[in-house]
């Protein structure tokens, strides 16, 4: 059965993103992992919706107090599913069974085609989806009594660049990331079927029935000079936010930007030794009564 994404995204095509993204986030995520689970039953059914490229369930797995839990991955996309299920799997070893399921995670009939769950875990996909709020009632609906619900969404901009990069024109990130909102807000209005959600997530979380709202901040810091991976991930990152930001940036912008992640180029990013990464993610969580 194919399953499409909502927001027309090759999401296979992020995968080796993901990954790089996923490493990088590792050890502060694992905190949070750490204190989703705080409190779960023996055997807990955990349910990661949008699994991605299953990072956040692979800490999850390693995290386990005990054996007998199951690691249910949801996504609709085919590729990423196959790769979740691979690596969950490895770190789950005996501490929990894994399986995946092939759906629209957008789907309102969800509770009917998943079991009722201990953790909900959804990162970064809410956003992507025609009806925000739809969605985060359905997330919730997957609870079952006393089940938390958590959602990773919101949080502040990522920031990988000096100001002066010594090419082009100062503060090229900034320039970046807000042609990159104008995509987003572009790339939601064209989702057949987008609501808007004028509020906040911890409100949208009250309206979906959950008690006991609240989030977890995670902070996300690697100063300079940075790893090799970090290095790539930075090449990766300016080459996506220039290609969708397309024609909102200047000429000379774009220009700057392509010999940024140029080999060839003697600013080539991946030669420098002051590139960093910080910003924050918000996990938004919430208890089915």
């Amino acid at each position: 059965m194919a399953v499409h994404t909502h927001d027309d995204i090759d999401w296979a095509d992020r995968l080796r993103a993901l990954r790089m993204a996923e490493a990088l986030d590792a050890g502060p995520s694992r905190a949070a992992a750490r204190q989703l689970l705080k409190g779960m039953p023996d055997r807990p059914t955990i349910l990661d919706v949008g699994c991605g490229a299953g990072g956040m369930s692979v800490l999850f797995a390693e995290e386990l107090a005990s054996a007998g839990a199951r690691i249910v991955l949801v996504d609709a996309t085919e590729q990423l599913l196959a790769e979740a299920h691979r690596v969950v799997s490895a770190a789950a070893g005996d501490k929990a069974t894994v399986e995946t399921i092939h759906a629209d995670v957008a789907d309102g009939d969800l509770p009917a085609k998943l079991p009722a769950a201990d953790l909900v875990w959804a990162s970064r996909v809410v956003h992507h989806l025609p009806d925000q709020q739809a969605a985060i009632s359905t997330f919730a609906r997957l609870a079952r009594p006393g089940g938390l619900v958590a959602i990773s969404e919101g949080g502040l901009d990522f920031n990988c660049l000096p100001w002066d990069l010594g090419i082009g024109r100062p503060g090229l990130e900034g320039r970046l990331l807000a042609a990159r909102g104008e995509w987003f807000a572009e790339m939601r209005a064209g989702i057949p079927g987008s609501v808007s959600m004028p509020y906040g997530w911890n409100i949208a979380l009250q309206r979906a029935g959950l008690d006991n709202v609240d989030s977890i901040g995670v902070l996300i810091h690697h100063p300079a000079p940075g790893s090799e991976l970090l290095r790539d991930f930075v090449v990766d990152r300016v080459m996506w936010l220039a290609d969708v930001a397309g024609d909102r940036l200047s000429s000379d912008d774009r220009k700057t930007a392509a010999a940024l992640v140029d080999p060839a180029s003697p600013a080539f990013l991946g030669a420098r030794q002051d590139l960093f990464l910080q910003g924050t993610k918000t996990i938004q969580c919430g208890r089915q009564p």
